[in-house]
């Protein structure tokens, strides 16, 4: 079966033409492959396009206006590979993002503006969740992940790394004491975080590769670190938490560090997308634009030790 798009480029060529042979020649292709695309969209028309002479092709009455049907659709077909060949290059249309729920909230939503001003064709549709999303089956242009990554299928960029630290209420401290080794945890009121699962929750883990493994307990688990957080600035127990979510309170001291000679392999915050297709324009320059912004040390971190 010939293709249609190019069966009605050979016609539209033809009407322009008035000749069979004058379109071989200026599509490059055979006078007898011209002919059979024409006669290709009159046996799935139906209809009769052309009247054919010795001397000169006219159109028939279904062929003009079928003449001006193709028209309008080839033009419509060139604006749209246009417009998708334009959106690789300059950045423009909506920008389907995932992030997790906290992240998102907190550096992620502010930052918008500056991006909007910078690149004022870009729109957002903003889904904060701490799920992970199937990029490819929801829908998603692009996800920033926190921790290890395992889908291999997506591309990742690192775009910061995310400081984990230990701590606690100055309150918690002064009733309970600081903890001052990794077996003191057990002695202690460790509120858990059950994302990605409850597991997790019980275990903390320390060392430059994570290779220490700590069991701990406590009264309280949530699915939320701001949870945790409001938990442990009111005094309820020591909280594992990234400094994304803890760095304002370890600055202004309602929270306070402790178990610093343990040193916690930091997990990295991506940029992740489908492969095997080139990312549009928008996607390329919103990801430089978060590893611009997040380079060399993101806000959450500065004045920290």
């Amino acid at each position: 079966m010939l293709d249609r798009v190019t069966s009605m480029q050979v016609f539209v060529r033809v009407a322009a033409l008035g000749s069979f042979s004058a379109a071989a020649r200026a599509l490059d292709l055979s006078q007898t492959m011209v002919t059979k695309h024409v006669a290709a969209l009159e046996d799935r028309l139906g209809v009769k396009l052309l009247h054919r002479s010795t001397r000169k092709l006219v159109l028939t009455e279904g062929g003009r206006d079928y003449l001006t049907a193709c028209e309008r659709i080839l033009a419509e077909i060139e604006e749209a590979e246009a417009s998708a060949s334009l959106d690789r290059i300059e950045p423009r249309g909506t920008l389907r993002l995932n992030v997790p729920l906290t992240f998102g909230f907190r550096h992620i939503a502010p930052a918008l503006p500056e991006f909007n001003r910078l690149h004022p064709d870009v729109s957002f549709d903003l889904g904060l969740a701490d799920r992970f999303v199937d990029l490819i089956e929801e829908g998603w242009d692009l996800a920033i992940r926190i921790g290890r990554l395992k889908d291999s299928s997506l591309v990742a960029r690192r775009l910061a790394d995310c400081r984990i630290v230990v701590c606690a209420a100055p309150s918690y401290l002064k009733k309970h004491g600081a903890p001052q080794s990794l077996d003191d945890l057990s002695r202690h009121n460790c509120l858990g975080y059950t994302l990605p699962s409850a597991v997790e929750a019980n275990r903390w883990t320390f060392g430059r590769d994570g290779e220490i493994v700590v069991p701990v307990q406590g009264n309280l688990r949530a699915n939320n670190g701001d949870a945790l957080l409001a938990a442990a600035i009111a005094g309820q127990g020591l909280i594992y938490q990234p400094t994304f979510i803890v760095g304002d309170s370890l600055r202004n001291g309602s929270l306070v560090p402790v178990l610093g000679g343990y040193p916690i392999h930091p997990p990295g915050i991506h940029a992740v997308l489908p492969s095997g297709r080139q990312a549009p324009a928008k996607v390329r320059v919103f990801i430089e634009f978060l590893a611009r912004r997040f380079a060399p040390e993101p806000e959450w971190d500065r004045g920290l030790r």
